[in-house]
């Protein structure tokens, strides 16, 4: 035991001696100081401290990128709750949208021109009529009989001479035509007022319009606006008129849109059936470089024929035949040796497909109307079904009915008033039209000839109604009711209707024009039927009723 105590402190002290600090060796350096010591032991703490506060800011910077994750989380799962609410709201949206569409349509295919009771028009008109004296039967009777039968008289014998003459003048005109070059004329039809037995102002115009078809091999595609699925409101109404070749495609070919080389041919179309020359498309009356009809080339054209066709005929007649106005490329004007003179409008027109629905290059606009962008649009006329519907709708009225006497009254007092006060909005084709809607709202009975005050009272709180809402729609375009007898198009009674009075709520200056116009037209009316009137015995009449409508 003592032995081993012993051999430990040896081990201890041997350990001791040789430690370098107490002994050093030859090469080793002992601090001269403690200072220095001390100071490598300050800065040895300095850069612990420095890797400290780098330690703690990547662990503050840790702890904010998984907070900000966190967070964006939570951004995430918002969105998907707030896009799950505003889907179901999209959806609510929609559907509401579509019964609102579905509604609409019922509407019109069940009630698209709502003509509206009596007592709901007068509601309407607030105090538009209120104090209006208004002529009473017999005062209407006699200016009707006097004024209005009386100088439409010789209307039948102008028709006749007008139609006889406009069928030797196109005849002479398919004449002097290169029937392998220009387009072919077919026979004339009679439209408007002076056919449908309503005109009444002079001087008396008859309306012809003459179809016209392209030479062979070509033919025209019709495109009326309500054959896209949507067009703007200011192309409703018209339509496009292309010039191909009766062979073509109506959709087009790839090599017509596509250089295939020359190595590759169409199996469809040999070389000789190549796109036409811009010279071609010109000599055929289209836009140029375009294959769409051009309604100023077509005005040129027809002016320059019919001047040819009157020379050749011009020594058959003792008068003389000129152009009234230069705009129009039909208005013509027979002037006789002894001063008196006859107008016409002879007018070209292009078949819609197999319909009497037409094309017509210019027709007379009232002064609303906005000009059209371009020259290839073309205006659509539905008078020859106008005139259908009249003399369809006649047969099943009573004897001598009144519709055709309240629309040559209503258009007499309208013109001596803008006669008096300057032109409005209003026009005789917006008269008509009123009638037409009234002929299919009411019924049959209501147009006995003694109705004929309530019926011109009507006409008027219905016009007044429209003014108020500015909303007219054409009888035709969007009417699911027209008769089938007349085998009206079923894409126009499908179509959105056509507000003739559009162009008051862009134009408001005309607007009130024109509703100033009208009531002071209901305010003279009883002072100009009287003008015209002769005296009618007290026994028959008592004169202007005092009280109001």
């Amino acid at each position: 035991m003592p032995v081993g105590i012993f051999r430990v402190c040896l081990v201890v002290i041997t350990a001791i001696v040789n430690h370098p600090l107490l002994f050093p060796k030859e090469n080793g350096t002992v601090p001269e100081n403690v200072e220095e010591i001390i100071q490598k032991m300050k800065e040895r703490e300095a850069s612990l401290r420095l890797e400290q506060l780098r330690l703690e800011q990547e662990i503050a910077d840790q702890e904010a990128t998984q907070k900000a994750v966190e967070n964006a989380a939570e951004v995430v799962e918002g969105s998907k709750e707030e896009k799950v609410r505003w889907d179901l709201w999209t959806a609510l949206s929609m559907v509401i949208f579509l019964l609102i569409e579905l509604w609409r349509q019922d509407f019109q295919e069940g009630n698209w021109q709502d003509t509206g009771g009596e007592e709901d028009d007068m509601a309407v008109l607030g105090r538009a009529f209120k104090g209006v004296s208004f002529p009473d039967k017999a005062v209407l009777a006699s200016f009707y009989e006097k004024r209005i039968l009386g100088t439409t008289g010789d209307v039948a014998r102008m028709r006749e001479m007008v139609e006889g003459f406009a069928d030797d003048l196109l005849e002479a005109l398919r004449s002097v035509c290169n029937r392998d070059a220009d387009m072919e004329v077919e026979d004339c039809m009679g439209v408007g007022s002076m056919y449908e037995n309503w005109r009444v102002r002079k001087p008396f115009v008859c309306d012809l319009i003459v179809p016209f078809a392209p030479p062979e091999p070509y033919c025209f595609r019709c495109q009326a606006w309500c054959s896209s699925d949507s067009s703007p409101p200011d192309e409703q109404g018209y339509g496009t008129i292309k010039v191909c070749r009766a062979d073509e495609d109506v959709t087009g070919c790839i090599c017509d849109k596509t250089k295939l080389g020359e190595d590759m041919l169409c199996l469809l179309h040999s070389q000789t059936n190549t796109t036409r020359p811009s010279s071609e498309m010109e000599d055929l009356l289209c836009f140029k470089n375009t294959q769409y009809l051009d309604a100023d080339q077509v005005m040129k054209w027809f002016q320059i024929a019919v001047t040819k066709a009157w020379n050749r005929i011009s020594h058959k007649y003792e008068f003389d035949l000129s152009f009234s106005l230069l705009d129009l490329p039909g208005a013509l004007k027979i002037k006789f040796r002894s001063g008196k003179s006859i107008a016409f409008n002879l007018t070209p027109v292009v078949q819609y497909e197999n319909s009497d629905v037409y094309f017509i290059s210019h027709f007379p606009r009232s002064g609303l109307a906005a000009e059209l962008p371009s020259s290839t649009r073309w205006f659509l006329t539905f008078a020859v079904y106008e005139r259908r519907f009249i003399q369809l709708v006649s047969k099943t009225l009573p004897a001598n009915a009144c519709h055709v006497s309240c629309l040559q009254i209503l258009s007499f007092v309208h013109g001596k008033q803008c006669s008096l006060t300057g032109p409005s909005g209003l026009s005789n084709y917006h008269l008509k039209t009123v009638m037409l809607h009234l002929l299919q709202a009411r019924p049959s009975q209501d147009w006995a000839p003694e109705k004929l005050e309530a019926r011109l009272q009507d006409m008027l709180k219905y016009l007044e109604k429209c003014l108020h809402e500015k909303k007219l729609y054409h009888f035709f375009i969007g009417n699911g009711k027209v008769p089938a007898e007349l085998g009206f198009p079923i894409i126009f009674q499908r179509a959105e209707p056509l507000n003739l009075f559009r162009p008051f709520v862009l134009h408001r200056d005309i607007y009130r024009k024109t509703v100033d116009t009208f009531h002071e037209m209901l305010r003279n009316m009883s002072a100009l039927i009287n003008e015209y009137t002769v005296h009618i015995p007290l026994a028959h009449t008592n004169g202007i009723r005092k009280e109001s409508l």
